[in-house]
């Protein structure tokens, strides 16, 4: 599953970057920061068990796909190409997440589970900005 998800998540970061040259835009000079805050929190989501690092993945999985489909709906309906894209990860996203939770993947407390919402509107934010 591992392995799998992981090579999914390489493709998802390329389509985006190949999107978003194709319609002459840029990543945010932000992603090196947001790459090692997740690596981070995956480390640490890790060292709590197997368990606790399954329901970390679900629910992350579970915001992806949130926030993926609210590109979705504010995408114009004249854009196939990135809609394509966004259905595809859209649909992956909630793979990976259901295989997490089918693995044994444990249910993050609520104050967790609002952290990483909080943290997520952050980063998109500051994205959008910088």
């Amino acid at each position: 599953m591992q392995r799998e998800a992981a090579a999914e998540e390489v493709d998802h970061l390329a389509w985006c970057e190949q999107r978003l040259k194709e319609l002459q835009g840029r990543t945010s000079v932000l992603n090196p920061l947001w790459y090692l805050g997740s690596f981070a929190l995956g480390a640490f989501a890790g060292a709590l068990g197997d368990r606790n690092s399954l329901g970390f993945i679900a629910e992350t999985e579970k915001q992806v796909e949130s926030h993926l489909r609210d590109h979705l709906e504010r995408l114009s309906p004249k854009d196939s190409r990135s809609r394509a894209i966004l259905e595809q990860m859209t649909l992956d996203e909630m793979r990976h997440g259901a295989k997490a939770a089918s693995l044994g993947g444990k249910p993050l407390p609520f104050p967790v589970v609002m952290a990483m919402r909080a943290t997520s509107r952050l980063m998109t934010r500051g994205s959008y900005w910088i």
